[in-house]
């Protein structure tokens, strides 16, 4: 039997942004093929609750590659099989500030007056975000990959130098596995918790802007709505904690009384590939073209399109 075609790119890693990479390599006439340690159902990805906008991320490019991306979404948004919808909501924080910069040109983007607000907080607007459920998202993108022509296969590895010469450019959307694979000790876990509980009737989203690891999110998809959160640095634990999960409810209650009946589906833990900057960078590996596409903390769908169109402008192959 014949060896399998060398192809264009080779990108390793199948969560958001390597799923959202392969398709922009695809999409553009490439051959692309994803090699991953876990398929899409399986990354930390499948377990983000998930809305755009940039989080924990002082990183000046964050601004274009969010806008890109809120773009794309919102035409994904346009399928109804894709788990991408366009839902109106309300961002606050419980101290005086600006609203980003990423959603003051968004076309319904408008401030709140402090007795709109609920208790607690002293800044916030409104305006309309693409939110994600995930697991559809994520076979909406691996469908839209296989689409292409574009194939996905099982299997970890120790180090970049495996792939050398396998593919004309190998793209690297490993998140925290970058720490042991470039390696890369700036990239360290940020354990993140939420709630799913069933929806009782709750149309927009609230999220809230905590300088502390007790965040307050509730992120409605249909029958269903993702509550959060929680943001502990440094930690891998991923066994869900009953406590912190009550006092997420119970967080989110305090803004929607509707939760406090609303039954709980299940609890979700993942970690967030954190770094002080996202590294999209060109490199190399015995030399062969490496692209580097990881540290986005909890910014993955944020920055995932802007991402993926940036590391296809530096492969070169268009």
């Amino acid at each position: 039997m014949a060896a399998p075609r060398r192809p264009d790119a080779l990108v390793v890693g199948a969560g958001v942004i390597g799923l959202s990479t392969a398709v922009r390599f695809a999409e553009a006439g490439l051959s692309v093929r994803i090699r991953a340690a876990s398929p899409p159902q399986q990354t930390t990805s499948a377990s983000a609750g998930a809305s755009w906008g940039p989080y924990e991320l002082a990183d000046e490019r964050v601004v274009h590659w969010s806008e890109q991306t809120r773009l794309t979404l919102e035409k994904i948004a346009e399928d109804p099989s894709s788990g991408i919808r366009l839902v109106r909501g309300l961002e606050v924080a419980p101290f005086p500030l600006d609203p980003p910069a990423c959603v003051r040109d968004i076309f319904d983007f408008e401030l709140c007056p402090a007795d709109e607000l609920p208790p607690g907080y002293v800044s916030g607007w409104r305006y309309t975000s693409p939110l994600a459920n995930m697991p559809a998202y994520l076979e909406y993108l691996t469908q839209r990959l296989l689409g292409q022509g574009g194939t996905i296969e099982i299997g970890a590895i120790r180090s970049f130098k495996e792939l050398a010469g396998t593919a004309g450019v190998l793209v690297n959307c490993t998140g925290l596995g970058s720490r042991y694979l470039v390696p890369d000790d700036q990239v360290f876990p940020t354990r993140g918790q939420l709630v799913v509980v069933d929806n009782p009737g709750i149309e927009t989203f609230f999220q809230d802007w905590a300088e502390h690891e007790d965040l307050t999110y509730i992120l409605p998809h249909g029958d269903h709505v993702v509550l959060g959160g929680s943001a502990t640095p440094g930690s891998e634990d991923l066994t869900p904690d009953p406590a912190r999960a009550a006092a997420i409810v119970e967080r989110c209650a305090a803004v929607e009384p509707l939760l406090r009946v609303a039954r709980v589906r299940r609890i979700l833990v993942g970690l967030r590939p954190s770094r002080s900057s996202v590294r999209i960078e060109r490199d190399q590996v015995d030399g062969n073209p490496l692209i580097h596409n990881y540290g986005h903390g909890g910014s993955g769908l944020a920055l995932s399109w802007g991402c993926a169109d940036e590391v296809l402008a530096l492969s070169g192959l268009v």
